[in-house]
C-alpha cells in the first residue's frame, strides 16, 4: 500500500488525501487500521480534528512526530468508564483511551452531566447513557433529594433498600420510564440498565425499558439482573432474560462485563450468548481483562449467600483500600458505609492456569470489546478525587482497570505474557477490540461514532501512538494509582494530550459524544429537576 487504500470492510470507497503541509505529521509507524486490515509502515497526516493524509511517500507538517518502531492506531474507545472525573480522565489517557463513556450505569440528569463536563473541560471525548437506576430511585425514593448527574448521589442511595427490591406498580414504571426517556431526549447515549443493583424490578418494567430503546433506535447497557453461580437467580438465567427481550423487541442490548456477569460460569454463559448471536439476535459484549470486579459493599450482590453466589471460598476475596476482609468487617462497612467501593477477585488468572482460560473465553469472545468498568478514584476520607489538585494521583483507590486495562490487554494477549508467550490475538485484532469495535456498538445511534476507531483519512484524528514491546499496565490492587506505561503520544481531535509520554496539563480537546437532542420539558414525575 502506498496511498489511501481503495475502500474499507464497510466497502465504502476511501477518500483521497488532502494537500499538504499538515498540521502533525506522524512519520514512519507501524500504522494500524482495524477496519481495512492496514498493518504497515506509513506516514500519517492531521489537520485540525481530522486525519487528512495516509501516504508510504513523505508528508510535510508544522510538527513531525517519529514513530518509528511504534504503532500508530485509533485511540482506544471505552464503553464503561464510570470514573468521569478530570483526574480519571487524564489516568486512562495514560493508558490510550481517547474516548471514555458512562453507559452501564449512566447518570441523570443528562444536560447537567454535559454542562458540568463541558464546563471544566476534559482531555478525553466524553458520553453517557440514560440511568434507569436513577430514575427509579427518584421514583421509588422521593424524600432523597432529586437526581444529581454525579456518580456520589448513587452511592447516598445505597442507604435505601426500596428501589433495589421492590416492585413498581403500573403509575411508578410509567414514571420512571418517562425519566429515561427524558435523558434520551436531552443527548443520552442509549438506557443504562445496571440490574444487579436493583435486582428486585419486575420483568413487565423491564419489557418496558427494551420497547423504549428500540422506539428511539438506542442500544441498552446492561448489567444482568443476577450474578450468581448458583440456580435459580443465576447470570446464566439474567442473560436468558436479556436475550428475549433482545429477541421480543428487536432492541440492541449490550451485555457489560460479560466475565464478572458470568463468574466460574463463563462456559455455559457463552454458548448461551454466542448461540443468540448465531441466531441474528441483537446483542453485543464486552469484557475487561482481570478476574475481579469492583463495586459497593452494600450492593445486593454481596449480601445474604454471597459466597455461594459468586463460587469463591471465603471472605477474604474481597478487599477494601487494598486491604483483605473479613465477614465482620464486611458487616460493618455494609451497616455503616454501605457505598464504599471495594474489590472481589472470583477468578486468580495470574496464577491459576483453569481460571486463566475462563478468563480468556469473555476476551477473546468473537466480537467482544475491551471495556475498563473504570472506577473513580477515592481518597482515603472516601471522598472523590475529582479536581487537578489531586494530579499526580497519589494516595487514593480504585480498580487498577481504572488505569491499566487496555495496557494489560495489548500486554497479556496482543504481544504475549510476562513470560513472553505466544500472543493470544494478532495486533489488529486486538485494535479492532479496542477501537472499532466499540465504536460500531454505538455507530447506528450516534452519528459521532461512524468517525472514530479508524485510522483513514476522513476519520477524527483520536491517535495513540505506543510502543508495543515495552507497552504495560503498572496498577496493582495494592498501589492502583500507577500510569501505564509506552504509550509515546496520545492526540484527541487533533491536539497531543501526551506527548513523549508527558501530559500537556492544560489541554483540554475532549469533546462530547452525543445524540441530538430534542430537549422538551420533563413530564410530571419523571424523575428529573
Amino acid at each position: 500500500m502506498t496511498e489511501n487504500p481503495k475502500e474499507d470492510l464497510a466497502g465504502r470507497p476511501a477518500r483521497p488525501n488532502e494537500p499538504g503541509p499538515y498540521d502533525i505529521v506522524i512519520a514512519g509507524g507501524r500504522v494500524v487500521d482495524p477496519e481495512t486490515g492496514t498493518d504497515e509502515t506509513l506516514n500519517v497526516g492531521i489537520k485540525g480534528g481530522s486525519i487528512a493524509a495516509i501516504s508510504g511517500g513523505p508528508l510535510e507538517g508544522g510538527t513531525v512526530i517519529d514513530a518509528a518502531g511504534l504503532v500508530v492506531a485509533p485511540g482506544f474507545i471505552d464503553l464503561h468508564a464510570h470514573g468521569q472525573q478530570l483526574p480519571a480522565a487524564w489516568m486512562q489517557a495514560f493508558d490510550g483511551v481517547t474516548t471514555a463513556l458512562e453507559l452501564e450505569s449512566g447518570l441523570l440528569p443528562i444536560a447537567q452531566f454535559y454542562d458540568n463536563v463541558a464546563e471544566e473541560g476534559r482531555p478525553i471525548n466524553y458520553g453517557a447513557s440514560a440511568a434507569w437506576t436513577y430514575a427509579r430511585i427518584a421514583e421509588k425514593e422521593k424524600d432523597l433529594a432529586p437526581p444529581k448527574a454525579e456518580l456520589t448521589w448513587f452511592q447516598k442511595a445505597f442507604e435505601r433498600s426500596g428501589w433495589q427490591q421492590s416492585l413498581a406498580d403500573e403509575e411508578e414504571v410509567k414514571n420512571i420510564i418517562a425519566g429515561v426517556e427524558q435523558g434520551l431526549r436531552e443527548g443520552g447515549l442509549g438506557i443504562g440498565i445496571n440490574g444487579g443493583y436493583a435486582p428486585g424490578y419486575g420483568r413487565k418494567e423491564y419489557h418496558a425499558l427494551a420497547k423504549l430503546a428500540a422506539e428511539h433506535g438506542v442500544p441498552t447497557f446492561t448489567h444482568i439482573r443476577y450474578l450468581s453461580v448458583q440456580e435459580p437467580s443465576s447470570g446464566f438465567e439474567g442473560l436468558g432474560e436479556l436475550i428475549s427481550l433482545a429477541a421480543a423487541t428487536g432492541a440492541h442490548m449490550h451485555i457489560c462485563h460479560l466475565n464478572s456477569v458470568a463468574g466460574r460460569d463463563i462456559k455455559a454463559c457463552v454458548e448461551l450468548v454466542s448461540q443468540a448471536q448465531e441466531r441474528g439476535v441483537p446483542i453485543s459484549v464486552e469484557a475487561y481483562p482481570y478476574g475481579a470486579c469492583s463495586s459497593t459493599v452494600g450492593a445486593e450482590v454481596f449480601k445474604d449467600d454471597w459466597l455461594g453466589r459468586w463460587g469463591v471460598d471465603d471472605a477474604s476475596a474481597m478487599e477494601y483500600n487494598g486491604e483483605k476482609l473479613t465477614q465482620e468487617r464486611i458487616d460493618e462497612l455494609q451497616e455503616k458505609d454501605p457505598g464504599a467501593v471495594i474489590v472481589m477477585h472470583f477468578l486468580h488468572p495470574d496464577d491459576n492456569a483453569e481460571d486463566a482460560e475462563l478468563l480468556d473465553l469473555s476476551v477473546l469472545h468473537p466480537g467482544a470489546a475491551i471495556a475498563s468498568d473504570g472506577m473513580p478514584w477515592v481518597r482515603k476520607d472516601g471522598s472523590l478525587a475529582d479536581k487537578m489538585d489531586d494530579w499526580p494521583l497519589e494516595d487514593v483507590f480504585a480498580h487498577p482497570r481504572s488505569a491499566g486495562c487496555f495496557a494489560r490487554f495489548l500486554a497479556g494477549w496482543a504481544r504475549g505474557g510476562p513470560e513472553r508467550t505466544e500472543p493470544k490475538l494478532t495486533l489488529v485484532e486486538a485494535i479492532r477490540k479496542t477501537s472499532l469495535i466499540p465504536a460500531r456498538i454505538l455507530q447506528d445511534s450516534v452519528p459521532q461514532m461512524r468517525s472514530k476507531g479508524r485510522l483513514q483519512v476522513g476519520a477524527d484524528a483520536d491517535i495513540v501512538v505506543f510502543d508495543l514491546a515495552t507497552v504495560q499496565d503498572n496498577a496493582t490492587f495494592t498501589e492502583p494509582a500507577q500510569r501505564s506505561t509506552g504509550f509515546r503520544h496520545v492526540i484527541v481531535n487533533g491536539e497531543p494530550v501526551i506527548r513523549d509520554g508527558t501530559e500537556i496539563l492544560d489541554a483540554r480537546p475532549g469533546r462530547p459524544i452525543r445524540r441530538p437532542c430534542r430537549v422538551e420539558a420533563a413530564p410530571r414525575g419523571a424523575g428529573t429537576p
